[in-house]
């Protein structure tokens, strides 16, 4: 192999190995046993790619969607599409969202908001938002216009994640001790996070159109500037339950506003 071939091969890897950090840790699918051991560089990269592994989950459930309208009622394909975001997701992002419940519910101060979220049992006001939460997203994949239902589905699970990389951008890890998102936060930086941007601009305004695009880009960043400052003054920073928890928020208000958008188009 000439030396000129080999670099273009490194370069090649060095593109390809965010790309799988980001969809192991996104996603239940394994897509390759090689890659392992990243480095914090690779982390903050990984980040980048969020919005297409986004996309990407959404497109599947778009495709099994529109399949099972075929045979099914809307109701029981909506309960449907959710357990399958849920199982292709491992529960991760619900998992955070009534860690961080349960966390705001019990503690008082700082430390013991962060001392409840590392608790593995989920208390009863936990569950109670993750059931909310749930209910939510369902009353929000009911009301969606029917013409919409693709192009919504495709791109709810990017802006999720595109959120959670501008949250991790600039913020510090809440613990102490360290944790799995701070090798996340370390080298994140601008690039990786207008990426992720772009990609989902263009996904949205493909979909959606122009304004409901530019509306939906708009919300987003207002919800991701409020959670922001929630977890500097709640929990002194961000941590990955943090994270999981700002996609559930974002994807639920994604759901039940479009259709607002859409009515005034």
């Amino acid at each position: 192999m000439t030396k000129r071939a080999f670099r273009s091969v490194t370069k090649i890897m060095s593109m390809t190995r965010p790309f799988v950090f980001a969809w192991h840790f996104l996603t239940a699918i394994p897509i390759s046993r090689r890659y392992h051991d990243p480095t914090a560089d690779e982390l903050a990269a990984s980040m980048a790619w969020y919005s297409t592994v986004g996309l990407m989950i959404g497109g599947l459930l778009a495709l099994v969607d529109q399949v099972l309208r075929w045979w099914l009622t809307a109701e029981v394909v909506n309960v449907l599409l959710i357990v399958l975001l849920v199982l292709l997701t491992r529960g991760l992002h619900q998992d955070g969202l009534a860690d961080t419940v349960d966390g705001l519910a019990g503690g008082r101060t700082i430390d013991d908001r962060l001392r409840i979220m590392r608790d593995p049992n989920v208390g009863a006001l936990g569950a109670t938002g993750l059931f909310l939460s749930l209910l939510l997203r369902y009353a929000g994949l009911l009301a969606l216009p029917q013409s919409w239902r693709f192009p919504m589905l495709l791109c709810m699970p990017a802006v999720g994640r595109w959120a959670m990389v501008c949250v991790a951008w600039s913020s510090s890890y809440a613990r102490r001790d360290g944790g799995l998102a701070s090798a996340f936060l370390t080298n994140l930086s601008w690039h990786h996070v207008l990426l992720s941007t772009l990609v989902l601009a263009v996904a949205l305004t493909a979909g959606l159109g122009p304004v409901p695009a530019l509306a939906t880009m708009a919300l987003g960043t207002l919800v991701v500037v409020l959670v922001r400052q929630g977890c500097r003054k709640w929990f002194g920073g961000v941590t990955g339950d943090l994270l999981g928890a700002t996609n559930e928020l974002i994807e639920i208000v994604f759901l039940l506003l479009v259709p607002i958008l859409v009515m005034t188009r």
